[in-house]
């Protein structure tokens, strides 16, 4: 019985029915029964068949049939064509007078470089990759412990605290939550990438393992290797994850900070924790009373050639443009890092930094907003017909504000998009009474979000600041009256910072007027020798890079108080 079922495994079926085999077709390499030989025949005429007793067999190459010429095999490889063809191809046929090779010499060719990558992906790139898995994985898990961590710590810290200053700590875990969700994030589709890459290469191996013993000439043939697009790990993310510091003077001060937030409680009378909130300030503490200038930053920018714009890259780098095609990085020191030929007819409508640290800008001519990948253009958003992009803004949230306008001089309408990603997610237009939020007319619109999630919108047209709240209802306008300046307020780039402070750059009055975020009017800064500022952007040291179109000079300004 052992016997009869080990030779029952050992049968061979023909590869046309389910019956033994008998015959073999040494042409085309194929397991025949007695009864099928004709089928195969029949199946292809104008072949020549080797029909062989199956123990007789000889294992060789299949060669493809000629898609010429009927009934010849093809036995060479055309060089100029990259494709088999047969002798009659060559001699008379559409490849005559090409560069050929024997197909036996291309087969072996491709089945060294099947086995070359693979054996380096499985020996080399496979473990790289298994090896930043694992070092994700853990980075991931110490990530998680951190978030726990500081909503234990605050917690705990909480109970300290007066039930006066609740509003503190629910500002502290909205921070912490939302750092913490973005360092997670990135991490998690950091770590999903190397992943997925992982998977794509084992089935690679797969592939090319079940391809390096395959006979089949046509499918080795077409094998394209892909050793190249796995040599380099994915781009990393760059962390900066915040941690709550506390200080605690028993019956004198409480203090805790995190991401750059600072809450204090001071005693004033009574030795107990009957106190009030002394300050809510940035890392870096309050206001100044005068501001310091860090650096001041030439450009080839002036009144004849304009600077229009500025968008920072991190602590110390900033992205620039004017009225030409080029768009240019440089540092604090005014040094060029780097430079980009957009391809733009005449100038960007624009230029913004994405949360990836991607540069994007706006076309008015080919009406689309594109961005530079690699050191190229392509295009990124397409607006609805008839409208055309103008100035631009990257949320904390990764959306996109596409300031958008139609028709042409003081008729021209405005509106605020919000995409996410290619898809249009919010419209900022009217105020809910079919009546438009912002001013007909040609200037532009500019646009910050602050971290509340209310749109801060400068509006050329009526030299007023709107901010509208996360459904796009006006909360509330600014006109510059507060201030008192001589000029009338003319507001142009916006920002907002981590106290959620507005701050607004005031074209007319060579100065920048700072409210806090429900529009109440702090302080102006015009202690610093700003002319004609427009360009307004905020490194992640929360220095403000202030571009003037007069002189085509940035100053970096600093004009919060060191703890």
């Amino acid at each position: 019985m052992a016997t009869s079922t080990s030779w029952a495994q050992d049968v061979i079926i023909c590869d046309l029915c389910d019956k033994p085999t008998q015959q073999f077709c040494n042409s085309c390499q194929v397991s025949l029964c007695d009864s099928c030989v004709k089928k195969h025949r029949d199946e292809f005429k104008s072949l020549i068949h080797e029909i062989v007793p199956f123990l007789d067999r000889k294992i060789q190459l299949v060669f493809p049939e000629c898609r010429e010429h009927s009934g010849q095999r093809c036995e060479l490889n055309c060089k100029q064509c990259n494709q088999p063809v047969c002798v009659k191809c060559i001699a008379s046929g559409p490849h005559k007078g090409h560069d050929v090779e024997e197909l036996t010499e291309t087969h072996e060719m491709k089945i060294r470089k099947i086995k070359s990558d693979t054996e380096e992906i499985k020996a080399k790139i496979i473990p790289k990759y298994q090896n930043e898995d694992h070092k994700i994985g853990n980075i991931i898990s110490t990530t998680k412990s951190n978030i726990e961590d500081l909503g234990k710590e605050s917690k705990e810290l909480r109970k300290l605290w007066h039930q006066e200053v609740d509003n503190i700590f629910d500002k502290i875990e909205s921070l912490g939550q939302c750092l913490g969700e973005e360092n997670l994030n990135a991490l998690q589709g950091y770590h999903n990438k190397i992943r997925n890459l992982i998977s794509e290469m084992n089935k690679i191996v797969k592939q090319n393992e079940k391809l390096s013993t395959s006979n089949n000439l046509l499918e080795v043939n077409k094998y394209q290797s892909k050793l190249n697009q796995y040599q380099d790990f994915p781009r990393h993310v760059d962390l900066k994850f915040p941690f709550l510091a506390s200080n605690i003077d028993k019956g004198r001060e409480l203090s805790i900070e995190i991401g750059g937030y600072t809450a204090t409680l001071k005693q004033m009378s009574q030795p107990s924790l009957s106190t009030a909130v002394s300050r809510l300030t940035t890392g870096v503490g309050k206001l100044m009373d005068t501001v310091r200038v860090i650096a001041t930053i030439p450009t080839t920018y002036s009144s004849l050639f304009s600077l229009y714009g500025v968008a920072c890259v991190g602590e110390d780098e900033a992205w620039i443009y004017g009225n030409n095609k080029t768009i240019t990085r440089i540092d604090i020191h005014g040094a060029v890092r780097d430079t980009v030929t957009t391809t733009c007819q005449n100038w960007p409508n624009d230029i913004s930094v994405t949360r990836g640290r991607e540069l994007i800008y706006s076309d008015y001519v080919s009406k689309t907003v594109d961005i530079v990948r690699d050191g190229k253009s392509e295009i990124l958003i397409t607006p609805p017909r008839g409208w055309t992009p103008g100035t631009l803004c990257c949320t904390r949230s990764g959306d996109i504000l596409v300031y958008l306008y139609t028709g042409s001089g003081r008729e021209s309408k405005n509106k605020i998009i919000r995409y996410q990603g290619e898809n249009i997610k919010q419209e900022i237009s009217n105020d809910g009474q079919g009546n438009p939020i912002f001013k007909d007319g040609n200037c532009s619109l500019f646009m910050s979000e602050n971290n509340n999630g209310d749109v801060c919108v400068s509006d050329v047209n009526a030299d007023t600041v709107f901010v509208v709240d996360k459904t796009g209802r006006v909360r509330f306008r600014y006109d510059g009256t507060p201030a008192g300046r001589e000029e009338s307020f003319n507001p142009r780039g916006i920002v907002t910072d981590a106290l959620s402070q507005i701050i607004v750059a005031d074209y007319n009055n060579d100065c920048l007027h700072i409210l806090d975020q429900n529009g109440q009017f702090l302080r102006c800064v015009d202690d610093c020798g700003l002319e004609e500022p427009v360009g307004l952007s905020m490194d992640s040291e929360g220095r403000l890079w202030v571009g003037s179109w007069k002189s085509g000079e940035i100053k970096v300004i600093e004009y919060l108080q060191n703890k």
